[in-house]
């Protein structure tokens, strides 16, 4: 039974951007991420064993866009689909969908964001 954990609007600051003022200091992001994965376990025992720790899962993509840092946002954003592939083993799809809250335009714009999709291998 394949199910999907879905951690929605993750609010962490990074460093990340291609204008020097971005690089200057942190600025914020939001993070979305959906897991896929078998729930049979989960689903029959309601063991937190059985299933992703999704604050560990939270943890590594908060980890990613706080302590590297990318130019652009599909690199963070296939960063912390990674991180959070190593997260848990029984991941097998993470999608990561990455928002600059503050996109330096100069327009009224609520966000600029990239998701990616990274399946594990094997």
């Amino acid at each position: 039974m394949t199910g999907r954990i879905e951690l929605r609007d993750l609010r962490v600051t990074g460093v990340h951007g291609v204008l020097d003022e971005e690089r200057d200091r942190p600025q914020p992001f939001s993070v979305d991420l959906d897991v896929w994965l078998d729930v049979a376990a989960a689903a029959s025992s309601d063991a937190l064993g059985d299933t992703a720790d999704y604050g560990a899962l939270v943890e590594a993509a908060a980890r990613t866009v706080t302590t590297s840092s990318f130019r652009l946002l599909e690199a963070l954003a296939a960063a912390v689909a990674s991180a959070v592939l190593d997260a848990d083993e029984r991941a097998r799809r993470v999608a990561a969908t990455v928002r600059k809250l503050r996109p330096p335009v100069p327009r009224d714009l609520a966000s600029a964001g990239v998701r990616v999709v990274l399946d594990r291998a094997g």
